[in-house]
This record gives C-alpha cells, structure tokens and sequence, in this order.
C-alpha cells in the first residue's frame, strides 16, 4: 500500500545526515530541529503558529484542552473517520454529535452539521478524509453565525488548499481556530515513528498548546494549567524537516498515480471513482473507489489473489462502535457513512508507484468485473 523505503532510498543521503547531526548532538529532546521544523512548516503551511506533539491525536486532545470545554460540552464530526478523532472527544468527557458525510466526496456534510447543534454544542471537528478538505465555506458560516470553534482534522490533508467562495485560498489546517494533523509514517508527510501537530494563527491559542504540551508548564517545574506528556523528538523533526522540502512533489507524483487510475478505470461499470470537491485540491492520502456492497469484498479477495493489497477505510462507522454504544445510537442514524463502509476500497497509493504496477492494478480491477 505504501513504499516508505523506496521513498527513503531516493533521499536517504539527507535523512542520514540530518540523523547523524542529532546523534552527535545529542539533544534528542526539544533539540533545535525541533524548533526549526515548526518554523518551517508553519511557513509552509502560511500559518502563524506550528506546534509539534507526539502523534495526531495527542494534537486533536491538546486542540481540544486548549479551548477550555466542560464536560457534556457537545463536538460535532464525522461518523466516518478514524477512531481518533471521537476518541480524542470522549476522552475529555465531551460529547461527540456526529453529521453524515457527503456519498460522493467523504466528507462531513455542512447541512447536516446545521441539523444537529443544540445549545451544547461548542466545537465543529471536521474531518479532511482521503486527502480533500471538507465545505469550509458552510462549515465556517455555520460556525460564525452559532458562536462556535472550529478544529480541523487534516492528518490526511496537509498540503491540500480549499478555495473559499470570494476567491480566497487556505490550506488545509488553516482555516479553523486549530488545526491538527499527524506524522505518522504513511501520511503524505510522514516521520520514521509517531509525530504530530497542532496549527493556528491565534498567538494566545498557540502558548496554551505549546505549554499543554509540556505538562502545562511556561516555565520549567511551573504548572499554570493542566498539560499532557506529548512531545515531537528532535530525530522526527529532523526527518520532518527534510521531507517536508520534498512534500509538494510528494503530493504531484500521488496527484498523478490517481490520474493514471481515473483513465484506465474510468469506463468500468460497477465502479464509482473518488470525486474531487470544486473548491479543493486533492493530495490522494488514499485513493479510495466505490463498488456495489455485495462486490466490494470478492474484489478485495480477487486483488490479494493477485498480489494487489488493498485497505478499507473504514469498516465500521463511529456511532456503531462498541465503545462509542453509550452514545445511544442505532443502524440507520447515519445511513450514508454506514453504506460507504460496506463499499469503499483503497487501492495502493504512494509516491513510487511505477506506471507498470499501475497498469498491472488497473488490468487486474478490470478483469474481476469481466467476470461478473
């Protein structure tokens, strides 16, 4: 599904060398690489304040704490996403109220957000699914006109741009109070371990995130507020620094890995291609088709019969997870999330793909439904 190693081979010179220099160093904790590759990547990202952590939902957590909720407080997302995101809520003693996501692009429907907000309700958490970022546009007047924050989760979306309504254009990360993303090693950014990050433009935001991050402390063995352990190393933020120089051209070669995929598949009945937001640019986090439900799984069968690995993100909806029952939720609340994880598949997605491992995928999805 990803080839880290291939990846690393090609730029391997300058991860040793900036490895080698922490080594040396020896300031495997909050070492200056650290420090820099925040600069750098709020530079990137055109943000005021970058943040580091110890992996992305530290940051959805730490995003959260920083807002001073109270327990009961309600948090609007996504039922389809990855467990973090609610995990971090819960974990607060918050209260996570879910809106149905969009059949098509995957993410949280601004429509659907509006039907939901009680009196409660103080967060929206969107989620930037697959690689696009959802309707900010909808999402953010919904949030002006209720008096609302608004944290994004873009750990599948750094480097993704949403083109406002008027003209303007943000990354993904950006446009809330809070950004929060993740490093994980798969990510289109993504560290040799877990690293994460939280972004915003409000300075008083930012000291009370950097200072949660450090057990609630400004000052060494001074603890203004509650805090966390949650710290990105400096050999991560070092590797960070390097791939980050690399990460537009990382998100051009997934960019064309999924045009080869649209031109090949695009004539297969049966299949349903991702479609792009109009107001967004896609990075590919994941390339991720729909089938009809009775065919998804012989298709994934059929493709690891060949040697094709493929992933499904997500099987099971939050609102129908085991640990998420007390929330009181039942099959059918949400029923347009509860159908894409009986029909979405991810197909290898990365940046060394070569144009005959594509081929030989796209012969190989062609061929199942020759035979159906």
């Amino acid at each position: 599904m990803v080839d880290l190693f291939g990846q690393y081979k090609k730029i391997s010179h300058e991860i040793d060398a900036a490895i080698n220099k922490v080594i040396e160093s020896s300031a495997f904790i909050k070492g200056p690489e650290v420090i820099a590759f925040q600069r750098n990547l709020a530079e990137y990202l055109d943000t005021n304040h970058a943040i580091t952590c110890g992996n992305g939902t530290d940051a959805l957590q730490i995003a959260l704490m920083a807002l001073e909720l109270e327990p009961g407080d309600e948090v609007v997302t996504s039922p389809f996403t990855f467990i973090a995101t609610v995990e971090a809520i819960a974990l607060l003693g918050l209260k996570p109220v879910f809106a149905d996501v969009c059949p098509r692009c995957f993410n949280i429907e601004a429509a659907e957000i509006e039907k939901v907000i009680t009196g409660k309700t103080r967060v929206i958490l969107p989620v930037h699914l697959y690689g696009q970022c959802a309707n900010m546009d909808g999402i953010m007047e919904i949030a002006g006109k209720n008096k609302l924050k608004v944290i994004e989760d873009a750990a599948q979306a750094l480097g993704s741009a949403y083109s406002f309504t008027g003209g303007l254009t943000k990354k993904a990360g950006t446009i809330g109070h809070i950004g929060c993303t993740s490093f994980f090693p798969s990510k289109n950014l993504g560290c040799y371990g877990d690293g994460g990050a939280m972004l915003t433009n409000d300075p008083a935001l930012a000291e009370k995130m950097q200072a949660i991050t450090h057990h609630g402390s400004k000052v060494k063995y001074y603890h203004d507020m509650i805090g966390v352990n949650s710290r990105l190393d400096t050999m991560q933020a070092a590797i960070l620094d390097v791939k980050l120089r690399y990460l537009d051209k990382y998100n051009d070669a997934r960019a064309r890995a999924a045009e080869f995929y649209d031109r090949s598949l695009s004539g297969i009945e049966g299949l349903i291609l991702p479609k792009r937001n109009r107001h967004s640019t896609h990075i590919f986090h994941t390339y991720t088709i729909k089938t009809g439900i009775a065919h998804r799984d012989p298709l994934r069968e059929y493709l690891k019969e060949k040697g094709i690995p493929t992933m499904v993100y997500y099987p099971v909806p939050m609102h129908l997870q085991k640990g998420y029952s007390y929330l009181g939720h039942s099959k059918g609340d949400f029923p347009v999330s509860e159908e894409l994880c009986h029909s979405v598949l991810s197909l290898p997605m990365h940046t060394e793909l070569t144009e005959d491992q594509l081929e030989y995928i796209c012969n190989s999805l062609a061929g199942y439904f020759k035979t159906i």
